[in-house]
């Protein structure tokens, strides 16, 4: 679905694959859910607020491009479906991806992207995810094994994922497990066994693929499944997408950035989280243009595991 670096064939480092790399500033947004424009502004707040330099740059026909930064861009899950424009949010990630220095932009796994990859599971035939073909699927677990897709990857006091886990885990053992599951299924698509594998993965690697109880997001679910009530404050530190919110909050250890939905009916509320050593900050698009910063408490202590 995804072709993250125009066909190259090289794996990503797993060190970059799995965690930002000295003082690069992490700047996500999560859950575009295919509404491109919003998208574009939440991006465009990064520059637009005079304390930072641009992530992104707009060329005079409009088109958003990687600026040239010293910058990480997680896109935490869920790029696709309920929007009017998923291929135009694919085609947005791509872009940068491509214009971008190697494992610079960043996409973890959320429960659309799974959705391409497990159809046989859960049958969204009117989404973009559900009328995705084999080549479609076989070209995510590509961008799984090449690094491009992950489970989760680790900022400087945060962890980022689509929609976390109340226990401690390590970015890069649950990545190399994605690896693994999307390997066997890149094997099986399009085979007789392609149904059945689906499903034995999902309950072969749970802590990254399982919808968990009551439908998908209840107790049991997997780190691109869980709903955010079942995060407590006392979880590891983690910024989360997946239950939508009305501007970025944070309960405990975890903080929560999905609001692109929630304010499609209202003039502003896009956001970004940005990401330094030293701080977590929401740059949040007011209703006249503006951008607002709020600070984020950075971790305490876990008690979890």
């Amino acid at each position: 679905m995804i072709d993250f670096r125009g066909g190259e064939e090289t794996e990503l480092d797993r060190a970059a694959r799995d965690g930002v790399d000295g003082e690069l500033l992490v700047v996500s947004i999560s859950d575009i859910h295919g509404y491109l424009e919003s998208a574009r502004s939440a991006l465009r707040t990064v520059g637009d607020h005079g304390d930072y330099d641009p992530v992104v740059e707009t060329d005079d026909e409009g088109r958003l491009h990687w600026a040239g930064n010293d910058y990480v861009l997680v896109f935490n899950g869920d790029l696709i479906d309920r929007g009017p424009d998923s291929a135009g949010v694919v085609a947005l990630v791509e872009r940068l991806s491509r214009e971008a220095p190697p494992g610079r932009v960043r996409l973890t796994l959320g429960n659309h992207e799974w959705g391409v990859l497990f159809p046989a599971v859960v049958r969204w035939d009117d989404w973009f995810s559900g009328q995705r073909t084999d080549a479609d699927r076989r070209r995510l677990c590509t961008a799984a094994a090449r690094g491009d897709l992950v489970a989760a990857y680790e900022g400087h006091n945060f962890t980022y994922a689509h929609a976390g886990q109340p226990s401690r885990y390590r970015a890069r053992f649950l990545n190399d497990k994605l690896v693994e599951a999307t390997e066997q299924l890149a094997d099986a698509i399009g085979t007789d066994e392609d149904a059945d594998t689906q499903r034995h993965l999902i309950e072969e690697y749970r802590r990254v693929l399982s919808m968990g109880r009551q439908g998908g997001r209840g107790f049991g679910a997997g780190i691109v499944w869980l709903d955010f009530r079942y995060l407590p404050g006392e979880s590891p530190p983690q910024v989360v997408g997946h239950t939508r919110q009305e501007q970025p909050v944070q309960k405990g250890n975890v903080v929560n950035e999905n609001v692109i939905r929630t304010n499609q009916k209202n003039a502003g509320g896009e956001a970004v989280l940005v990401e330094s050593p030293d701080a977590l900050v929401s740059l949040e698009r007011t209703y006249d243009g503006g951008v607002h910063r709020n600070e984020f408490e950075l971790p305490r202590e876990t008690t979890a595991d």
